[in-house]
């Protein structure tokens, strides 16, 4: 294993997206290995490399990390961003999974079949403006960051997924000023803003390609 951060998962966003975003965010270079082919999974399959028979897996330190909520957990400690004690660390957990709740129905857009997409987006659009963005809204009112005075975790992830929410409602901001002043705090650090520029290591959103893949590749969960 090489001292290199590798990533193993496919040419997309998923789940290893926001292991993207909090790498770069740390000023962590890495290397990505993509998955194109069922041979792929099942090499690191009968390596043992998959604790869960899952990916993303992250090659780092010496470890090979599998579940996104513990990769992501152990690039915020390592390259602190994950607040200055345990309580800031718990608020920074809480908006986090925020975050991650987004996403999650964000994630699935994709895949739902036509009749019922315009459905879920006015879902998406409900539960981000009523449930999660006035959340964050109110935490930005006197400070830069979500949590303390330092950049964490948490605010990595609400910078990607306001951007995720923009891609399929881009006025959903409107009424969050407040966030949208933190998006372009967010936009100018130099990392961030590398990792926003074209031809870095950041993918746009799924297309057919990338989900006719993962469908190759996980065939076992399409049955």
């Amino acid at each position: 294993m090489s001292g290199k951060v590798v990533l193993h998962y496919f040419n997309g966003r998923g789940k290893m997206e926001s292991i993207r975003w909090l790498l770069a965010a740390a000023g962590v270079e890495f290397e990505e290995v993509f998955l194109t082919k069922r041979e792929h999974y099942d090499k690191l399959l009968n390596d043992g490399a998959l604790m869960f028979q899952q990916v993303p897996l992250v090659e780092i330190d010496g470890m090979q990390l599998v579940q996104s909520r513990a990769i992501l957990n152990y690039i915020a400690g390592k390259y602190n961003l994950y607040g200055k004690d345990l309580k800031e660390r718990a608020l920074i957990d809480m908006y986090t999974e925020g975050t991650i709740d987004i996403m999650d129905l964000i994630m699935h857009f994709p895949v739902e079949p036509p009749e019922t997409k315009q459905k879920q987006l006015g879902n998406i659009e409900q539960k981000a403006k009523e449930r999660f963005l006035p959340v964050f809204e109110k935490a930005l009112a006197n400070s830069q960051f979500l949590v303390g005075n330092q950049l964490s975790r948490a605010d990595v992830h609400l910078l990607e997924v306001t951007l995720m929410l923009q891609e399929l409602l881009p006025t959903i901001l409107s009424t969050f000023p407040k966030i949208q002043a933190f998006q372009e705090r967010m936009k100018a650090l130099p990392r961030i803003s590398k990792f926003l520029q074209p031809g870095s290591a950041r993918k746009p959103p799924p297309d057919e390609e990338v989900m006719k893949t993962v469908k190759e590749v996980l065939s076992h969960l399409f049955k």
